[in-house]
């Protein structure tokens, strides 16, 4: 009997808030995880699934928990999770590897570099070189810090200012800077874009969705460091573990089948066997199955089902069903999709 436990990192914010976009607790549901206690702050507990263990927490620490054994697997964000491997690398000099196993289609940001607007017609990266010249000390603001910096030595590296620029420290905003030439990154909890504008720092790493918060503040985007959305996470070492692998390819293979079933719904329908041929044509020409339709014959009439796509534009669910009748369909039935899960190897873990 199974006695391991797989541990799962729930994210606090905006996926816990079912009446926001992110709503894990409904994606939850559909993969056959019911979560109780989740969208209230916790405890989550999984009571059809008791060898499923909650833990819920930041997604900032999920990196580290992961690296360290704590949890099994993690939802967060691809920005957290590395900024986590970053700091694992430039502070403690160690090595961390781990794997985001599939993406959720939700959660989407970009992390962009901001400045006050540049000199007009100069490039960033001519007044970023201007700059380099003229400060031997720059300074810049991020609530990740070390996504920052690994911008900037690589920014640094291409204009040829390693060697005079090449050190760095992180610290809290405004304290006494450590280092006398090179980058101080102050880790802030938010609001970059006013610390930006004020002057107290040369630019910023901000996280976006819209960019509307920096237009507001007068601000200029002047390069983007990494696009980022919400995805399940795991530390590579738990295949080492038979039983809790298992229980994670469980976990992870439905999750994928309700992300993969989202927008999706299955269309039933009769046709008269005369009417099978044309329809089939139909169905073919417009890729309406996979590698071939579900069909069950009977003495005079063929039943099918098929799955399509809710938000197809170039062929929306409403056209495909008018355009089914007209060759004959009756008694078309649409049935939302919970899951759909490809195949066994619809997950590599």
């Amino acid at each position: 009997m199974n006695t391991e436990k797989l541990i799962i990192g729930m994210p606090a914010g905006s996926l816990a808030d079912p009446k926001r976009g992110g709503n894990l607790v409904d994606l939850l549901k559909a993969a056959g995880f019911p979560a109780q206690g989740y969208d209230q702050g916790g405890p989550t507990r999984f009571p059809l699934n008791t060898a499923l263990v909650g833990w819920d927490g930041r997604p900032q620490e999920f990196g580290a928990q992961l690296a360290l054994n704590e949890i099994d697997v993690a939802i967060g964000g691809d920005d957290w999770i590395r900024e986590r491997i970053l700091e694992f690398q430039y502070e403690y000099k160690q090595e961390v590897v781990l794997q985001r196993v599939m993406h959720l289609g939700r959660g989407s940001v970009r992390l962009v570099i901001v400045a006050r607007p540049v000199a007009a017609g100069l490039v960033f990266d001519e007044w970023l070189g201007n700059l380099l010249n003229e400060k031997p000390l720059l300074s810049m603001v991020s609530e990740m810090p070390y996504l920052a910096l690994e911008w900037f030595q690589k920014k640094i590296a291409a204009l040829g200012f390693a060697a005079s620029h090449g050190a760095w420290a992180v610290q809290k905003y405004r304290m006494p800077p450590r280092i006398e030439r090179g980058l101080v990154i102050y880790e802030s909890w938010g609001k970059t874009e006013a610390k930006v504008v004020q002057g107290a720092v040369d630019f910023g790493l901000e996280i976006t969705q819209s960019g509307s918060a920096i237009r507001n503040y007068g601000l200029q985007i002047v390069d983007e460091v990494m696009q980022s959305q919400s995805g399940i996470w795991v530390n590579p070492r738990i295949k080492d573990n038979p039983e809790k692998r298992e229980l994670a390819r469980m976990f992870l293979l439905n999750c994928y089948g309700a992300v993969f079933a989202e927008n999706k719904t299955l269309l039933f329908f009769n046709a008269r066997n005369e009417q099978v041929p044309e329809i089939l044509r139909y169905l073919r020409e417009n890729r309406l199955f996979g590698d071939e339709p579900t069909m069950n014959a009977g003495p005079t009439y063929t039943e099918f089902s098929i799955q399509t796509e809710m938000g197809d534009p170039e062929l929306p669910i409403a056209r495909v069903r008018y355009e089914l009748a007209r060759l004959g369909a009756t008694h078309i039935e649409t049935v939302p999709l919970d899951s759909c899960i490809p195949g066994w190897n619809a997950v590599e873990f």
